[in-house]
């Protein structure tokens, strides 16, 4: 082995999301205006004169499903300030349900009811991490694929990525969006709706004369608020709404020619898949709360036989697959718990909803509730219900005084809801993404019983340290985001996110020790989530104790989760013992064939054999499944290098570090192989970003080689 040569794993660290913070006010929306912003819709009350739609076999369906959208803004909601004149056509033109609502308040779950028809608890997603839908559960796309519509979805962001599962029915899944190259690589894992809406249109127009089933899932309106020009011009001061704008903007290129009638006959639903905060009741996003901010959703349902106007019955995200199903004249499953909203009024469901991210990550009290009529009831450890007739900004909390009111709505929860669900491990690839998004999952353990100290109402500052922190971080302020750190965890000892926030803000100070202390005390305290163990397992490796890591590891990785056992990897590389290490990631292929890390691991374990060719075929076959690996460009290049290809070598190791321009070892080998062979001016880049961001305790060695290869 060459002298000074680097083959460290490179640690797993979460990004965080530099958010800025816009208040609702702020941003434009609030109480619609009464004369609204968009053109006018006929209203209907509720069990109104509506007749029922007859079915369109030979209709093509389009689903339009914007992220973050609040209900309230939108042009043809009231709200003076938007411009969404495209949507407002459809609006006019459709039927507007006034009173609709999401089941949950997070994107794969929600998107998850809307394609199923199922509500959380029955298909089993209940979170953005961690979960994917069942493979015997009937999808939208599979029931019109079997039916015979061609099937296409383009979705916007992570969260919908293939591997949550669904993508199944569909004829094309494109989830192209750009993905984080390496989990401490600060980066949103989404792309435009420009982007989206070219895409879909691609595929619909090749399939013209067809009947044709399309989803478009555009991401923009999640924070953080960037709209592009002219948006960012127009809405100065209130960013939210120019995302809206732009979105809207976006959709014009495919709803006008639906809308004209250019395409043929076609059904369109446009929802979003929940809305945001923006500063009401406290919480600044998503997914603590399920008051109406985020809970209500705008829903328009336009195509042919389909009479104008607004219908304030309740509306669910359940009903929208027997909705579309109805229309087009196919069957839908039995046992359904929505029903076609098309279809002649009858007596109105209660709604079932639930949020339990603030369980999941935080370890606080999981959130469920029903809506019946205008009552709607919250099941906390300090209840909650409102007449969202009299009060729909939901200020006065009527649990303490109608207290059998309360209990008999929370009474009527499904029992097969209640918390804990069954559910699944998420990999460090999903949680880092998921976090570049601002999602801050933890897996935090679950629990028998919940308190008031355990209600997010009464937590809800705390959140706002968590999001603060994710913006220390993202913006490069690391020593205010450890001195945060510190307080909430002190404030909050049992929260494995704290833990996880503070570690992460510690290694990317190059505190590793610091770091493995507060991992080693969450783990004391059983406030670590397998994502802190698996990263104190690599934290332990890059300290040079693989051994301890092996063994806080092997417990773990009898689960069979293939992101502990990618971690155990290499560990036990590391650890002198890379056929041990083969022999785990043969469990990881047994499980996921195409597990692109396992590769990368497979080619560090035959570097540490010394098999050259192994090491660059495993690099390579890594690099096919995903080329957005720096490790594995790392390995392929020292595999190149021991195999005679030096410009190769300098090759890989470039694009390791266009990729993650902070991997130490890796620019530790670019800047003394490139001097070597005489690359000057690349060694002295290389080596003088080395010296400038190297932490001197873990690289001392190097860092004198490297200033004795500068002098040379």
């Amino acid at each position: 082995m060459v002298a000074g040569w680097r083959q460290r794993p490179v640690r797993v660290l979460v990004a965080a999301l530099a958010v800025s913070v816009t208040a609702w006010a702020t941003a434009g929306c609030g109480t619609p205006a009464t004369d609204g912003g968009g053109p006018a819709v006929a209203s209907v009350p509720p069990g109104g004169s509506f007749a029922p739609v007859e079915p369109t076999p030979d209709a093509s369906v389009l689903l339009i499903t914007v992220d973050t959208l609040r209900a309230d803004a939108l042009g043809f909601a009231g709200n003076r300030q938007a411009a969404t004149p495209a949507l407002d056509r459809l609006a006019a033109g459709g039927r507007v349900f006034s009173n609709a609502h999401a089941h949950t308040v997070m994107t794969l779950p929600s998107h998850a009811n809307i394609l199923t028809g199922l509500y959380p608890y029955q298909h089993g997603v209940r979170e953005n991490s961690g979960f994917v839908v069942p493979a015997a559960v009937p999808t939208l796309a599979t029931i019109l694929g079997q039916a015979g519509w061609a099937t296409a979805a383009v979705v916007g962001a992570f969260p919908l990525d293939a591997r949550f599962g669904l993508d199944r029915g569909f004829d094309l899944y494109d989830d192209r969006y750009a993905k984080a190259a390496a989990a401490d690589v600060f980066v949103i894992a989404e792309r435009p709706g420009a982007e989206v809406v070219a895409r879909g249109l691609e595929w619909w127009r090749a399939r013209a004369g067809e009947r044709r089933f399309l989803w478009l899932h555009l991401f923009d309106p999640h924070a953080p608020y960037d709209p592009p020009e002219p948006f960012a011009g127009r809405f100065a001061g209130r960013p939210y709404l120019g995302e809206v704008a732009a979105v809207d903007a976006y959709l014009e290129e495919i709803l006008g020619p639906v809308t004209s009638g250019a395409e043929g006959p076609v059904f369109v639903v446009f929802t979003s898949d929940h809305g945001e905060g923006l500063g009401d009741h406290g919480e600044l996003f998503h997914g603590i709360f399920a008051y109406e901010s985020t809970l209500r959703v705008p829903l328009v349902v336009w195509g042919p036989g389909i009479e104008p106007g607004t219908d304030d019955r309740l509306a669910r995200h359940v009903d929208l697959l027997p909705t579309v199903l109805a229309a087009v004249g196919v069957d839908a499953p039995g046992g359904l718990p929505g029903r076609s909203l098309l279809a002649a009024p009858g007596t109105e469901e209660p709604s079932y909803f639930e949020a339990l991210t603030g369980n999941l990550s935080r370890g606080w009290a999981p959130l469920r509730g029903l809506i019946d009529g205008a009552r709607k009831a919250i099941e906390l450890p300090v209840p909650e219900l409102y007449d969202l007739a009299a009060d729909p900004a939901e200020t006065r909390n009527l649990a303490a005084a109608e207290p059998r009111a309360a209990a008999e709505l929370l009474g009527r929860l499904p029992a097969e809801s209640a918390w804990p669900p069954a559910r699944g491990l998420v990999s460090p690839d999903e949680e880092a993404a998921l976090r570049s998004l601002g999602y801050l999952g933890g897996n935090a353990p679950a629990r028998q019983s919940y308190g008031p100290e355990d209600d997010p109402k009464n937590l809800i500052e705390l959140d706002r340290k968590l999001h603060r922190m994710n913006d220390l971080y993202g913006s490069g302020q690391l020593a205010a985001a450890v001195e945060l750190g510190e307080r909430v965890v002190a404030e909050r000892p049992t929260m494995p996110l704290g833990y996880v926030y503070l570690s992460q803000a510690l290694l990317k100070q190059g505190r590793l020790g610091r770091a493995i202390e507060v991992m080693t005390r969450a783990r004391e305290l059983g406030a670590a989530s397998d994502t802190l163990l698996r990263q104190l397992g690599l934290s332990l490796t890059s300290a040079g104790r693989p051994s301890e890591a092996v063994e806080l590891l092997e417990p773990l990785a009898e689960r069979g989760e293939p992101a502990t056992l990618n971690v155990l990897a290499v560990a036990l590389t590391q650890a002198g013992r890379a056929a041990d290490a083969i022999g785990v990631l043969e469990r990881v292929f047994e499980a996921d064939p195409t597990n692109s890390r396992a590769y990368e691991n497979l080619s560090l374990a035959a570097l540490s054999l010394r098999r050259w060719a192994e090491a660059r075929s495993h690099a390579e076959r890594a690099l096919e499944l995903d080329d957005n690996l720096p490790g594995a460009w790392n390995n392929l290049g020292i595999a190149r290098y021991y195999l005679g290809d030096g410009r190769l070598a300098l090759e890989a190791w470039e694009r390791a570090i266009a990729l993650d321009p902070l991997q130490f070892d890796t620019l530790f080998n670019l800047g003394v192989k490139a001097a070597e062979l005489g690359e000057r001016a690349l060694a002295r880049q290389a080596l003088e970003r080395f010296l400038a961001n190297a932490p001197p305790a873990r690289y001392a060695a190097e860092l004198e080689l490297a200033r004795r290869t500068l002098d040379g």
